[in-house]
């Protein structure tokens, strides 16, 4: 049985007076609306209506279930406008945690088309690479890059990202340009990168035609942060992997110098990740929709991008 067009038949019954009333009130024919009430009193076993060859009488016990059906169904009215106007136009506080060098990069600069299409959500936006409790910090979600380890939460891929190596003309000038990567540990200093999650230290690794290097090379500093190790290569500082889209601005300007031209990373994914809410408010899903639609015409983040030549010694690098 449809409870919810039976209970809604029995109002309509009692409002309505007659069973032919109720029936043409609602779009059903009378002998639906019939069995439908029956059903339901069959369910309840109870009698809900009185019922004559002229007019129809709700009893005691149908009085009672009237008042609370009658509420319950306007309830559930009211629920689904607030919800059609909410689709229409999401608002409300959304807590959203992201990466800072993806924030800074790709996803600050896009928000002004954020709010021109929603301009009634307010972002409070945590800018970190630090591990994020969703549930216990109430986030609504986040962006993440490489893989997701906790099962226990909804993880939407969106994008991928790729890693290069580059370094400033002025580090080149005073040691070389390497002319394969595994030059990288025995003449060159490197900027590494530290998870900040776990202070692991992360290697130099490249492939090309099914060769996979992986460099462990000397260095005078490391960084957990994206941003600062860009800011260490153009200081000179070393050899620096990271990031294709935080460079590709400094490689045009030739403040960089990409090495190593047709090797590449393999792809790390790029998730929007949210709890397993059953109903997912309209503000999360708007956004999440909208951050994927972001990353899939992103030039940046696609692999089709290419880092032009600024020298004859670096051929483009792939993206």
């Amino acid at each position: 049985m449809d409870k919810f067009s039976a209970m809604q038949a029995f109002v309509r019954v009692v409002e309505a007076g007659t069973f032919t009333k109720a029936a043409d009130s609602i779009g059903m024919p009378k002998a639906t609306v019939t069995r439908l009430i029956q059903t339901l009193e069959k369910e309840l076993d109870t009698k809900l209506l009185n019922r004559t060859t002229r007019k129809v009488t709700v009893t005691a016990d149908g009085a009672a279930y009237y008042e609370r059906a009658g509420r319950l169904l306007g309830d559930m009215e009211e629920l689904e406008s607030s919800m059609s106007r909410a689709k229409a136009s999401p608002r409300g506080r959304l807590k959203v945690d992201i990466p800072a060098s993806l924030g800074m990069a790709v996803i600050i600069p896009a928000l002004p088309d954020f709010y021109a299409r929603y301009p009634d959500i307010q972002i409070e936006l945590g800018v970190s690479d630090r591990p994020v409790d969703i549930i216990a910090e109430n986030v609504d979600c986040v962006i993440r890059g490489g893989e997701i380890t906790d099962q226990s939460l909804v993880a939407r891929r969106i994008g991928e990202f790729y890693l290069m190596s580059c370094a400033s003309p002025a580090y080149l000038k005073r040691h070389g340009v390497p002319a394969h990567p595994r030059e990288l540990a025995r003449a060159h200093k490197l900027i590494r990168y530290f998870s900040p999650r776990d202070g692991k230290l992360y290697n130099v690794t490249l492939q090309k035609d099914g060769e996979m290097v992986e460099v462990d090379g000397q260095h005078q500093l490391a960084v957990n942060d994206s941003n600062a190790g860009v800011a260490a290569a153009l200081a000179g500082l070393g050899v620096l992997q990271t990031l294709t889209f935080l460079v590709q601005h400094h490689i045009s300007s030739g403040a960089l110098e990409p090495l190593f031209g047709g090797w590449c990373t393999e792809p790390k994914p790029i998730h929007v990740v949210y709890p397993p809410n059953r109903h997912l408010s309209n503000k999360v899903r708007v956004f999440v929709d909208w951050i994927a639609e972001l990353f899939s015409r992103h030039d940046l983040i696609q692999r089709k991008s290419t880092l032009p030549v600024r020298t004859e010694h670096a051929p483009p690098a792939l993206v």
